[in-house]
C-alpha cells in the first residue's frame, strides 16, 4: 500500500490557527462508515448521534508545556522538547540546536530549573537529567511554554483552548484535539440523556502527527505511547458492549488505547503500559464503533486510521467536501463524526 494513496490537496488557509471563541460551535462532518454518505453538522449537535445506553470514551491526558528555552553554561541558546519521562529527573527530549548538545553540556533555564545532556539516542534525541528546587510539574508549569504544531505560527493567549475541559493526568506533548469541542455543559447534557463516559489515558508523543517518510505504509515503524486503561473504564465499556451500546471514542488516541487494550473479542483489559499498535487499512476494529476525531494531516498515520475504519475512498471523498465547503483543518480546526448516521 503507498503513503502516497493517504494524500490530499490542502490549501493553506484552510489550516486553523486559533481556536474559536466558543468551543462547540466548530463544524461537524458526519461521515457514514458504511456507504460514505456526508451530512453537515454544528458540534453541539453531536449529542443527536449519540444514544441512551452508548459509550463515550475520552482521553483525559493533559498537556505539559513541555518547550523549554535556556542557555547552555557556556553561552549560546539552547531549547528543548520534553518527549518521554524516562524516571530519575530523566527526559528524552528533541533539542536545538542539535548538534551543538553533546554529552555533558548543561543548560540553565532559570535559578530553579537546570538540566545536564547524559547521551544521545540513535534517533538524534538527547537524553537529560534535570535539577530544580520544588516540584518538577510545577517548576514546568512556571517556565515551559505549551509545545504548538508546527503549522500553528501564534503563540496562544489562553493556554487553556489547547486542553480538553477534562484533562487531568498531565504527560502529553500535544492535545488529544477531537476533545477540544467539548464543554462541561455538553458533557453533562450528554450524561444527562442516559450515554455513559469513560476515560482512558494516552500521552501522546509528537510522532503521532508525523507524515509516514516511507514509500509503503507497512515500512513505517509506528512510535511507542504510554497508556493506561483502569479497572472502571473497563467494567463500563465492557458493561456497554454487552448491553448493545456504541462505544464511541473520542480522538484516535482514545481509539487506539481500546483497541491496543482489547482482546481478540473485543473485551477491553485493565491494564497499563507503551504501545506501539498502527492502524491502518486491512486492520480489523476489536472494540470502537463510532469516532469523533479532527481532520488529520496528508499522509500520516491517522488519516490512515481512519481509512483504516471508514475505507479510503469515504475518507478521502469527506476530505475533498471538507476543503470544498472550507471546514478548518487540524488541531484548532473544525471536527467528524464516523459511524452510522440516519
Amino acid at each position: 500500500m503507498k503513503t502516497s494513496d493517504f494524500n490530499y490537496y490542502l490549501p493553506k488557509e484552510l489550516i486553523a490557527q486559533t481556536p474559536l471563541e466558543r468551543r462547540e460551535l466548530s463544524r461537524l462532518l458526519c461521515v457514514d462508515k458504511i456507504t460514505g454518505k456526508l451530512q453537515h453538522k454544528t458540534f453541539k449537535d453531536i449529542k443527536d448521534l449519540i444514544k441512551p445506553g452508548d459509550c463515550l470514551v475520552l482521553n483525559d491526558s493533559r498537556v505539559i508545556p513541555a518547550r523549554l528555552i535556556g542557555t547552555k553554561e557556556t553561552g549560546g541558546y539552547a531549547e528543548l522538547l520534553l518527549l518521554k519521562d524516562k524516571g530519575n529527573d530523566m527526559w528524552e527530549c528533541l533539542a536545538k540546536p542539535g548538534k551543538r548538545l553533546k554529552t555533558c553540556t548543561k543548560i540553565v533555564f532559570s535559578e530553579d530549573l537546570s538540566c545536564e545532556v547524559v547521551s544521545c539516542s540513535d534517533n538524534g534525541n538527547r537524553i537529560v537529567k534535570f535539577k530544580y528546587d520544588g516540584i518538577f510539574l510545577e517548576v514546568l508549569e512556571k517556565l515551559g511554554r505549551v509545545p504548538l504544531p508546527p503549522y500553528i505560527k501564534s503563540e496562544l493567549s489562553d493556554k487553556e483552548r489547547y486542553q480538553t475541559v477534562y484533562s487531568k493526568q498531565p504527560g502529553s506533548a500535544a492535545a488529544p484535539t477531537a476533545g477540544l469541542h467539548f464543554t462541561k455543559e455538553m458533557l453533562s447534557e450528554i450524561s444527562d440523556a442516559g450515554v455513559k463516559t469513560a476515560f482512558v489515558t494516552l500521552h501522546i508523543g509528537l510522532g503521532t502527527f508525523r507524515p509516514v517518510k516511507e514509500d509503503t505504509v507497512e515500512e513505517h515503524i509506528m512510535h511507542s505511547e504510554y497508556c493506561i486503561v483502569s479497572s472502571e473504564t473497563a467494567r463500563i465499556v465492557n458493561e456497554t458492549k454487552n448491553s448493545g451500546g456504541r462505544i464511541i471514542c473520542v480522538g484516535t488516541t482514545s481509539c487506539r488505547t481500546v483497541e491496543a487494550f482489547s482482546d481478540e473479542n473485543g473485551k477491553l483489559i485493565a491494564d497499563s503500559g507503551f504501545t506501539d499498535i498502527y492502524i491502518y487499512p486491512g486492520y480489523k476494529f476489536k472494540c470502537m464503533d463510532a469516532l469523533i476525531t479532527n481532520f488529520h494531516l496528508p499522509e500520516s498515520t491517522l488519516l490512515m486510521l481512519v481509512s483504516a475504519f471508514a475505507g479510503r475512498t469515504n475518507i478521502l471523498n469527506a476530505y475533498s467536501e471538507a476543503v470544498k465547503e472550507k471546514y478548518r483543518f487540524f488541531s484548532f480546526g473544525d471536527a467528524m463524526y464516523i459511524g452510522s448516521i440516519a
